[in-house]
């Protein structure tokens, strides 16, 4: 499949040295917020500096974040992320098991979204925004062919405003960020 985001692939290797919920945040905390400090980073990912610094240094070894050239001193040392998201590929020996075992971590670590959103950020939205709110729930009946040119297809659309993050100044004044959460879920074969 495409990878029109530039996302960081995931091989089976990768995906077993992100399953751990500390690394899940910090890899998240650095691609949302940009580069950091393990000093920093570390009451946000609940572990000690120390532990962060560990854990920094594991996920730089497998390519994940890298030291960030704009920033630090010899007293600091300032990591980044490597690219803005990554992906899980499903290829390649144990790599099913291993985006299993990656996913649960992040389930893990997002916690409930959808009622930690209603709770804490559908009250301060203003109307306009609240209208354009929801969810929807629609079963299509595909081929896998089909499944996977309407991944494509979806991530294409997307792709210029996943992009726009990387110069926000280029987006119009009044753009938002806006979580989509997708699930695809295919049914069993009952036939």
């Amino acid at each position: 499949m495409a990878n029109p985001y530039g996302d960081l692939e995931l091989d089976a290797h990768g995906m077993r040295a992100l399953a751990h919920p500390v690394r899940v945040r910090i890899l998240g905390e650095l691609q949302r917020h940009g580069p950091s400090t393990a000093t920093r980073l570390s009451p946000l990912v609940g572990a000690t500096p120390s532990v962060t610094s560990w854990h920094l240094r594991h996920l730089a070894e497998h390519g994940m974040v890298r030291d960030s050239p704009a920033r630090g001193s010899g007293r600091e040392r300032w990591w980044e992320a490597v690219s803005r998201g990554y992906r899980l590929t499903s290829q390649g020996p144990g790599a099913l098991e291993a985006g299993r075992a990656l996913e649960s971590v992040i389930e893990q670590v997002d916690g409930d979204v959808v009622g930690d959103w209603h709770r804490d950020v559908e009250p301060t939205l203003p109307r306009e925004w609240l209208e354009l709110a929801g969810r929807s729930s629609t079963r299509v009946l595909l081929t896998r062919e089909e499944l996977l040119a309407l991944e494509a297809a979806w991530e294409e659309l997307l792709a210029p405003y996943v992009l726009r993050k990387e110069d926000p100044s280029a987006a119009p004044a009044d753009a938002r960020t806006v979580h989509l959460l997708r699930h695809v879920l295919p049914d069993r074969d009952d036939g």
